[in-house]
């Protein structure tokens, strides 16, 4: 036997174990490929570990004790405990071959299967048997291909071709399976498309999909958690709202506000807010029904408590230009006066009336814009907190702004706007001229 074919017999071994592996332990939540000088620890630990233990019983996925040798064999390269697995890199690029083409060559098979049923026009007991086996054995190998290579499409597309005609069970397998993606490469667009594929799919028909809405909205805060400033996780939360009920829309603004005081540098929370808040506006007609579930239905009312919020938080958090941001949506409320939901006079009643807001937004600018040290963050500060000033100069509409001139008028904006940012001077110029 030559060397080349050799190594591809031990690869295809490789692949046999990986997959025996998985099937094993349908629990497997977390995937990660780790260096082979890091194998002798995890054994050491796992054999300490055992011995406070009982005697270890190593189980097949029929249920069949395997030999000692075969599981310290399985540990070269493999390693599953407490549903973690772990992967040695060096062989990750025989795997992953073994892995395609044995992926390839079954969804070959399993196209010319489909297409002789189609010819014949009626589904032969043998054909139908050998079709299902070979759909078995795509959504096997598909499998541990994706978990060796993510953004390999095709294999995403085959799953979904063969699990769109099974039952609604095997649409939670696909949850678990691009949640073990995930685990690894929580940036995965393709695994995110998937949940969103799987979601779509089950939304008529799922009996606890507000359960399932409220599951993805955690796994999100979660990776978050891991990943910083992932638009991709925090894009598929956004597009959880649409599915969402106004106690969800409610609930998630309550959770999410905790979660967001302590990230105040991603503007990716933020933005879920927002939109969460312009779900809550959609369906303000809906009133009777918010009522009901024993929250705060008045939007004037979220809209003034977010505002206070922001206040807050821009005072205790120094420089973070996510929280001005954030200010400049709610503060658009207050001055869009064309929205027929939403008219200025209803507006403005946040603050009693439009002037005494525009005093409490000066009075946070005069609190930001003092320079007591030359820290970036206190400089950033002053900077944000003019150009947001500016921002409400310009988007104000004309019969209000004189109110705005009249209340600015003892504040030199365009000396502080120089000052904090010099660079921009020439633009500062032009809007305030």
């Amino acid at each position: 036997m030559s060397e080349e074919s050799h190594s591809n017999v031990e690869a295809m071994d490789l692949l046999r174990q990986f997959e025996d592996i998985l099937e094993s332990d349908a629990l497997i939540d977390e995937l990660g490929f780790i260096h082979p000088s890091q194998f002798a620890l995890l054994k050491e630990e796992s054999y300490i570990s055992s011995n406070l233990s009982d005697e270890a019983i190593h189980q097949s996925a029929d249920g069949v004790v395997i030999s000692e040798e075969s599981s310290k064999q399985d540990n070269l390269y493999f390693w599953n405990r407490d549903h973690k697995l772990g992967i040695s890199t060096h062989v990750l690029l025989p795997l992953y071959r073994a892995a395609k083409h044995v992926f390839m060559t079954t969804l070959k098979q399993y196209r010319m299967c489909d297409n002789q049923s189609d010819k014949v026009g009626i589904c032969l007991p043998a054909s139908s048997s050998s079709c299902d086996h070979l759909e078995s054995m795509l959504l096997r190998h598909s499998k541990s291909l994706l978990l060796l290579s993510c953004d390999f499409l095709t294999a995403w597309n085959c799953r979904k071709l063969i699990v769109s005609k099974k039952k609604l069970s095997m649409f939670v397998d696909e949850l678990l399976l691009s949640e073990l993606v995930l685990s690894y490469s929580p940036k995965s667009e393709q695994a995110w498309n998937h949940r969103r594929w799987v979601i779509k799919s089950i939304s008529a028909n799922c009996s606890n999909f507000n359960e399932i809405l409220g599951k993805e909205s955690e796994l999100v805060e979660k990776i978050a958690e891991r990943s910083k400033m992932n638009y991709r996780a925090w894009n598929h939360r956004c597009w959880l709202i649409s599915y969402m009920t106004i106690e969800q829309v409610l609930y998630e603004l309550k959770k999410s506000r905790s979660w967001a005081a302590l990230h105040v540098a991603d503007n990716c929370c933020f933005h879920y807010r927002r939109r969460l808040l312009l779900k809550f506006m959609e369906n303000q007609n809906s009133v009777e029904e918010t009522v009901s579930y024993g929250h705060n239905a008045d939007i004037v009312q979220a809209l003034k408590d977010e505002l206070d919020w922001n206040e807050t938080l821009i005072k205790r958090y120094v420089g973070r230009e996510a929280l001005w941001l954030h200010r400049r949506f709610l503060s658009m409320w207050i001055l869009d006066s064309g929205d027929a939901s939403y008219h200025s006079k209803e507006a403005i009643s946040m603050h009693h009336d439009f002037g005494t807001f525009l005093q409490n937004e000066l009075c946070l600018l005069h609190s930001c814009s003092t320079f007591v040290d030359d820290f970036v963050d206190v400089q950033a500060q002053a900077a944000y907190s003019a150009c947001y000033i500016l921002w409400l100069k310009v988007q104000i509409a004309k019969p209000l702004e004189s109110k705005l001139l009249e209340k600015i008028k003892d504040v030199d904006l365009k000396t502080l706007l120089d000052k904090s940012c010099p660079e921009r001077s020439s633009l500062f110029n032009y809007f305030m001229n």
